[in-house]
């Protein structure tokens, strides 16, 4: 039991392998969610600690208008290709997106801190969506890791699709990734998400079943 009072799932995958799609799924099920990315997002609007940050260090071409939201596109451009930036913009964003993770746990595994003999609260199952959770060390406190996988010439179609990327900047953005195999070695669970909604949902629900019985043994 690494987090007492919560069995924790962390979802993962390459860019555009569909983490969200079966986060919804998960979350239709009954698990309890949070998508590092909606974090991010969130964490990003204006007024915010971490928006003043990204604005003073990346500068204010990177916001829509003065004092408006960042433009997610433009600040990409810029960290793409430069690691230092992109270090940079990590060092501002991950520890506030940790922080809020951690926050959310909590929350969870508190509600059922009442529970009584004659009252038992099951432990809920909570899923972390993150395409950095293995590298963030995220997976290290993960119960079981899910991997989402599909063919890089599926990534390139759905950011060209869903993103508006052009077909030389959405397959930049997938040769930047790691090799989808070199999260397998991690994974508890692979869903193959190259085929059909039914089918990945079906992946889905025989793992989550399996995933309920590992929590309530744990």
């Amino acid at each position: 039991m690494k987090h007492p009072g919560i069995y924790l799932i962390g979802l993962t995958g390459g860019i555009a392998c569909g983490k969200s799609t079966v986060l919804a799924m998960l979350a239709a099920l009954g698990a309890r969610t949070i998508d590092a990315d909606r974090v991010t997002h969130r964490l990003q609007q204006p007024g915010t600690p971490v928006y003043q940050a990204i604005v003073n260090t990346f500068g204010p071409q990177i916001v829509t208008t003065p004092g408006g939201a960042i433009d997610r596109r433009k600040l990409g451009a810029v960290v793409f290709n430069d690691p230092e930036a992109l270090k940079r913009l990590e060092a501002i964003v991950h520890p506030a997106v940790r922080a809020e993770i951690r926050r959310f746990l909590d929350e969870v595994a508190g509600a059922g801190k009442y529970a009584t003999r004659l009252r038992p609260v099951e432990r809920p199952i909570v899923v972390i969506d993150a395409i950095k959770l293995i590298e963030s060390g995220w997976a290290d406190e993960c119960d079981q890791v899910w991997v989402v996988t599909c063919p890089p010439e599926q990534q390139i179609d759905r950011l060209m699709t869903t993103r508006g990327m052009s077909l030389a900047e959405a397959q930049a953005r997938v040769a930047a990734q790691p090799p989808q195999e070199s999260r397998f070695s991690r994974a508890h669970v692979i869903i193959d998400n190259s085929g059909s909604q039914a089918q990945t949902r079906a992946q889905v629900e025989a793992a989550w079943q399996q995933a309920l019985i590992a929590s309530h043994g744990a």
